[in-house]
């Protein structure tokens, strides 16, 4: 009996020493000059359930999360900074970094990562047509790394200029080297919706609903001039685009209409920031994040993100916040 206790014992030791089990992901690390505070973690993919709070107490954080297959998370730090992490079943991954420094962090435990961490320190001076060329060859020569896929959608798709043919043309690539990769596969299929609604084309028709059960349709956008934009309670530079565009409609006198989407995994959180906003154009919040039929049938997968319609046709996109009054006014 006594050795099987032993056995036992020493078991559970080796397990615990391995790390993580099979079905769960690990991350953990140290932030100097961040002795205590909080980050915030999301998934588009659902595997966290909206938008989970990391906890930094000493400098140092650990999360754990189930996980059953491979998938990037998306960490937002205190100056609404983002960096992917790699996350992979039964896989630990710790992370270093320095508050003051939050683009230089370094995350080793798994290729993808390292990989990363090491895209981040050749790029970490250059310019932004370098980081796109330097991008593109990472990708060339990397086709088999999830990093690609994060890459080719942040410096080809999601960019003020997209170039949609160079990111099909990149996700070809990938696509040999990872057959079944279902988030892959969905942003070939995003791009396509990217196109459709490129500025100079027509608003494509639909019929949705806001976070009180009304209908927004493509019709009532198209007379006048109109902005669709994207938001989440927890972006900074999202809150500042929604108040840019309520004080371009407040001095349209009537002539602009609104509608919102917000990418919040929780309706409630929603609701309460528009409420303190004093916001109340109609807003669509489904708590499918970047999912959502809106968000992904308009292209809209940046936050924040905007379209300006005039008489049906879209005129604008992607437009800076700080410039956006001045074209909204410009097409009123």
């Amino acid at each position: 009996m006594y050795k099987q206790l032993i056995l036992g014992l020493l078991a559970t030791l080796v397990l615990g020493s391995c790390g993580v089990d099979s079905k769960h992901f690990r991350l953990e690390g140290r932030i100097l000059n961040m002795n205590q505070g909080e980050f915030y973690v999301y998934n588009d993919e659902g595997m966290v359930a909206g938008i989970d709070t990391i906890k930094v107490n000493g400098g140092r954080f650990v999360y754990e999360m189930p996980c059953d297959r491979p998938t990037t998370l998306m960490l937002v730090f205190p100056n609404y900074s983002e960096q992917p992490i790699f996350a992979q079943p039964g896989k630990s991954v710790d992370v270093k970094g320095d508050a003051s420094h939050l683009k230089e962090l370094e995350v080793e435990g798994t290729d993808d990562n390292e990989l990363m961490s090491k895209f981040r320190a050749q790029t970490a001076s250059a310019s932004p047509p370098e980081i796109k060329r330097d991008a593109m060859r990472f990708i060339e020569d990397h086709p088999q790394s999830a990093v690609g896929l994060f890459l080719v959608r942040k410096y080809f798709v999601v960019t003020p200029e997209p170039d949609y043919k160079e990111a099909a043309r990149l996700i070809k690539i990938m696509t040999g080297k990872q057959t079944g990769n279902g988030p892959l596969n969905r942003l070939a299929t995003l791009i396509k919706s990217y196109e459709s609604t490129a500025t100079g084309t027509k608003l494509p028709t639909f019929t949705y609903y806001d976070s009180k059960g009304r209908p927004v349709s493509s019709s009532e956008l198209s007379a006048g001039t109109a902005v669709i934009c994207s938001w989440a309670s927890w972006s900074y530079d999202s809150m500042d685009q929604l108040r840019a565009v309520k004080q371009a409609q407040r001095k349209s006198g009537g002539r602009l209409t609104v509608v919102s989407i917000s990418v919040d995994g929780s309706k409630a959180e929603c609701d309460q920031q528009l409420k303190r906003d004093s916001i109340t154009w109609k807003n669509i919040c489904d708590g499918n994040m970047f999912e959502g039929k809106a968000i992904r049938q308009l292209g809209l997968a940046e936050i924040p993100d905007n379209i300006i319609v005039k008489n049906g046709r879209i005129v604008a996109r992607g437009v800076p916040t700080k410039d956006l009054q001045q074209t909204i006014e410009r097409h009123l």
